[in-house]
């Protein structure tokens, strides 16, 4: 665990050197799902028991049958097919579905798939975090208001080679090796990558190219 900061982040610390070239795999999050190459099935609305292991609450900005279930396959860094899980809106899950099957097509690596719980809302800071995920009831970094993942409406993408990025925060508070975005490493986002190509084929706008911050993981709908 890292120290908190009075803004409630981890201490920043530099990239322990295991982590300045990141590509491992964590443990499944969904039994392995059958076939080869790229599968995925769709639930929507959500069944009910994933909805309440998720952050949904009353009172979050979106209804909980306006969430689908995505459970499906991804390239790892291991070079081998994972399975993993993820809550998005309703509105764009065929979109995603198409993107994350272009990951999968483009051997994409990512690390670790999973559902954010309430629990991880509040969890103490280890900087070391790196979980692709899209819904999560929270507001936006340093604000009130919703972010978009409170919609379903966003997707984070190897958050931990993909930091965020603004003034002296970096998220993941260990992950300030992969600010030096010409060093390129598997899993990293480019601006002529395969990433960004599959999620601008859907119409989805990425916080990389933000002016005031840097995002790097995240794509959205909006743009926000």
């Amino acid at each position: 665990m890292l120290p908190e900061t009075a803004d409630g982040y981890g201490e920043i610390r530099p990239t322990p050197r295991v982590m300045r070239v990141r590509r491992w795999n964590t443990r499944d999050s969904v039994s392995m799902l059958p076939g080869a190459g790229f599968k995925a099935i769709l639930v929507d609305p959500a069944p009910k028991q994933v909805v309440a292991r998720s952050t949904w609450q009353p009172g979050c900005p979106v209804d909980k049958d306006d969430l689908a279930w995505i459970r499906m396959t991804y390239w790892g860094f291991d070079n081998a097919r994972h399975s993993g899980e993820m809550l998005v809106n309703g509105s764009v899950a065929d979109d995603l579905v198409d993107v994350f099957r272009q990951l999968y097509r483009a051997k994409f690596p990512i690390e670790s798939m999973e559902i954010a719980e309430l629990r991880d809302l509040d969890a103490p800071p280890t900087g070391d975090g790196n979980v692709t995920g899209s819904f999560a009831c929270r507001p936006i970094r340093g604000g009130t208001g919703y972010s978009q993942h409170a919609f379903g409406l966003a997707v984070d993408l190897n958050p931990f080679q993909n930091p965020y990025h603004r003034g002296d925060l970096v998220l993941p508070e260990l992950a300030s090796a992969y600010l030096d975005r010409d060093w390129l490493r598997p899993g990293m986002i480019t601006p002529d990558g395969p990433a960004l190509r599959a999620f601008a084929s859907i119409g989805w706008q990425w916080g990389g190219a933000w002016s005031s911050l840097k995002d790097y993981q995240h794509f959205s709908v909006n743009d926000r």
